[in-house]
């Protein structure tokens, strides 16, 4: 599946707050988060495109694979419902929620998103970030992130944990694992 990395669609404004160590507000990202929504649906309507041409089949035989990997930290639950569409709207008290139908099962005309969280403890992130080489956020800005943090974890549907200690290999296979189980895909 095509990759797009969320970070590399923020706007300059962003960046530069980020790298002064000034935290994200939600009005920073919600513009943002609907703009990772919109390249998704953009590469994948390219990737369709792409995938059949006249009467040729460019995509491998059987592949039955249809989306995009998106990388990007979804904080909250309203963030991660932005990048499922279930949020349109925001007032000036913060995003309001309009939920909206998503039915992945019998609606082929809909990009269903499901979640990776990598879920690891505090140290274990600030050494990952402190070997990170050139990228605008910096440490100073983990305890904000952790602090606006919310987990997928407590009942919020579509949605693979993986353990940040493990190795890249089995996140990558327990993430798979996780995807087969909701969605019928070849991963």
């Amino acid at each position: 599946m095509p990759f797009v990395d969320g970070d590399d669609l923020h706007p300059q404004v962003n960046i530069d707050k980020m790298a002064a160590g000034e935290p994200l507000t939600d009005a920073d990202r919600e513009p943002w988060l609907k703009l990772i929504r919109k390249k998704a649906e953009e590469v994948l309507v390219a990737e369709e495109d792409r995938a059949v041409v006249g009467d040729y089949l460019l995509r491998k035989p059987n592949t039955k694979a249809r989306g995009v990997v998106v990388a990007c930290s979804a904080l909250k639950k309203s963030y991660r419902d932005i990048l499922r569409r279930t949020t349109t709207t925001t007032t000036n008290k913060g995003l309001l929620a309009e939920m909206t139908d998503c039915d992945c099962n019998n609606n082929k005309e809909t990009l269903c998103t499901y979640f990776v969280f990598i879920k690891g403890e505090r140290e274990l992130l600030r050494e990952r970030m402190e070997k990170r080489d050139g990228h605008f956020m910096k440490i100073n800005m983990l305890e904000s992130q952790l602090s606006t943090l919310e987990e997928p974890t407590d009942g919020e549907e579509d949605v693979v944990v993986v353990s940040l200690e493990d190795e890249t290999d089995e996140q990558v296979r327990s993430a798979r694992e996780g995807l087969r189980s909701l969605v019928d895909i070849s991963l």
